[in-house]
This record gives structure tokens, C-alpha cells and sequence, in this order.
């Protein structure tokens, strides 16, 4: 993911954990359906897992109870830390979409949640290229992230967010790369994806892609 936002992730990963529970009143919305949101990405994952961006390691400890190996990357050095902490037997890997060591095992799927849109759009369709790389046929990538499906939309959910006087969360929804789905639906199919979408709240929706 876009190292540029290293420090973000740093600052942010001793309240992350708090911030999906809904604690933080700004991110409320765009963590709704939380544990939903792991449960759907987990169960449409099958054989060997590559994680990008485990952040916290609330979807890695979710894949590993349900029998998954599971391979991490996450760039951001406090995270990792948390990640240890929480799943001692589990190893993290520093790395991110566009630099990271490759599994010794076939990777069948590769997952990632609220992290692919840290990368710029010429960024993102390099990753993509990438998964199709990696994947054999029928493997898949499952990606639960914030997108819109048009910039009217995303317009509309930053003035909301502005009225409502959520600072951070405008200042995130004006930095950070959220690509519209039909762009995403583009680079994926670039690729011989077969790609499906289904939102999961107002800022969230599950991709699941499949190699043809």
C-alpha cells in the first residue's frame, strides 16, 4: 500500500481496534457491519491465503480459526508489533501491495481489507497485474475496501461527513486514492478476472475476483 501513509497507520494503530468497534462516533459508518465484513471475506477465501495490510490482525486471526494458512504483510511496524502480540505463532512480513517477499506456498487467494485504496489508481492496476501473477486459475482475490460507485456519491458522503463536523474522516475521503467501482471492475477484468461486488455498508464493499 502507499508507504506515504506510514505515519497515519503508526498514529493510528494503538486506537484502530476501537475505532472498528464503532468507539470513535467519525468512523462509526465506515466500520459498520465490522465483524460482517471479516465473516463474508473468510468464507469466500478457500486453500492458501496471501494478506495484504493485516493491520491489527482481526481478519488474520479469523482466517487462521478457520484452518487457513495465512502468509501477512503490513508495512506499518506498530501494527506488526499488535499483530504479535495478539497471534504470537503467526509470522508478519514487512511489505505492501507493490513490495513484498512472495510466499514459498501456492497462494489460491490473496485478501485485504480497508487498505487498497492507499494506492493511486496506476499504482492499483500494477497490483492487480501482479495478483494475476501469483494466482493460478480459479484463484481469487477477496477484497473488502472503501469505494463509491460514482464521485456524485462520494461528493455527497464528504459534505455529509463535513456537516457533521467529522474533520478526520473528511480530511481521510480527500487525501487517500477511493477508486469508483467501475474502475475497479475495469483493471480487475484487464486481467482475465471474473469480479462481482456487493456494498456492505456506505463506504464498504466486498469484491470477490476470480482468475479465468
Amino acid at each position: 500500500m502507499g508507504r506515504e501513509f506510514i505515519d497515519i497507520f503508526e498514529d493510528w494503530a494503538k486506537e484502530y481496534d476501537n475505532s472498528v468497534t464503532g468507539q470513535d462516533p467519525q468512523y462509526e459508518a465506515v466500520f459498520a457491519n465490522y465483524d460482517i465484513i471479516l465473516d463474508e471475506v473468510t468464507n469466500a477465501s478457500c486453500g492458501n491465503v496471501l494478506e495484504f495490510g493485516v493491520g491489527t490482525g482481526n481478519l488474520t486471526e479469523k482466517l487462521l480459526q478457520a484452518g487457513y494458512q495465512v502468509y501477512g504483510i503490513e508495512p506499518s511496524q506498530a501494527m506488526r508489533e499488535i499483530v504479535n502480540e495478539k497471534l504470537p505463532n503467526l509470522l508478519v512480513e514487512d511489505g505492501d501491495f507493490l513490495s513484498f517477499r512472495k510466499p514459498k506456498f501456492q497462494t489460491d487467494t490473496i485478501v485485504s481489507t480497508y487498505a487498497f485504496h492507499h494506492l493511486t489508481d496506476i499504482e492499483k492496476e500494477v497490483a492487480v497485474a501482479q495478483f494475476a501473477e501469483i494466482l493460478p486459475i480459479n484463484g481469487k482475490v477477496v477484497f473488502a475496501d472503501t469505494m463509491f460507485e460514482s464521485e456524485q456519491v462520494r461528493d455527497k458522503i464528504i459534505m455529509d461527513a463535513t456537516e457533521n463536523g467529522f474533520s478526520d474522516l473528511v480530511e481521510d475521503l480527500n487525501r487517500e486514492y477511493y477508486p469508483v467501482t467501475d474502475y475497479i471492475k475495469k483493471i480487475f477484468e484487464k486481467n482475465n478476472f471474473n469480479i462481482s461486488f456487493k456494498q456492505m455498508n456506505d463506504f464498504v464493499w466486498l469484491i470477490i475476483a476470480n482468475k479465468e
